[in-house]
């Protein structure tokens, strides 16, 4: 044999005598029991990390729907808002048509009431008026005590007409 072929056998005889020596002391189980901890270690954290995902999709879906249900409510908010606000314009226009109507037709009566007023204060006068031209005329057509009571009887009953 060569001294190549020597040395290789060497190492090789070496080798497994280490690898029996391993065997012997257990490593083999240490190393199986290591792995297995650190395997169900990985599984257990792929475990929480799974919990954690589904409780996060559940988190997400409830804010969705409140979110949801949230402009759902803004919107029917600004919707009665929209029709409060028509109702309550529509109500003014028409509280300001009454008052429009009160206020002319109270102007109305007011300026009937004072053209009455003028005409029975014109009728007054002119009343006065000829009562005391009816009076001057009667004085001067006639004398006496019976011009006393015509003029007495014809301003009573031209007072009463006119008035």
């Amino acid at each position: 044999m060569h001294e190549m072929e020597l040395a290789e056998l060497w190492v090789a005889i070496a080798f497994l005598v280490f690898v029996g020596i391993l065997l012997y002391a257990g490593a083999h189980k240490a190393i199986a029991s290591t792995l297995d901890k650190r395997g169900a270690r990985i599984a257990a954290e792929l475990e929480e990390a799974r919990r954690l995902k589904e409780e996060a999709q559940k988190l997400v879906a409830e804010f969705k729907r409140k979110q949801r249900e949230a402009e759902a409510e803004a919107e029917s908010i600004v919707t009665a808002a929209k029709a409060e606000a028509e109702r309550l314009a529509s109500e003014a226009k028409t509280k300001l048509e009454d008052f429009v109507t009160r206020r002319t037709k109270m102007a109305e009566e007011k300026i009937a009431q004072a053209e009455k007023q003028a005409i029975a204060d014109v009728k007054a006068v002119a009343a006065d008026t000829a009562s005391r031209a009816a009076e001057g005329l009667l004085r001067v057509a006639t004398t006496g005590e019976v011009a006393e009571r015509l003029i007495s009887k014809g301003l009573s009953e031209v007072k009463s007409k006119l008035n």
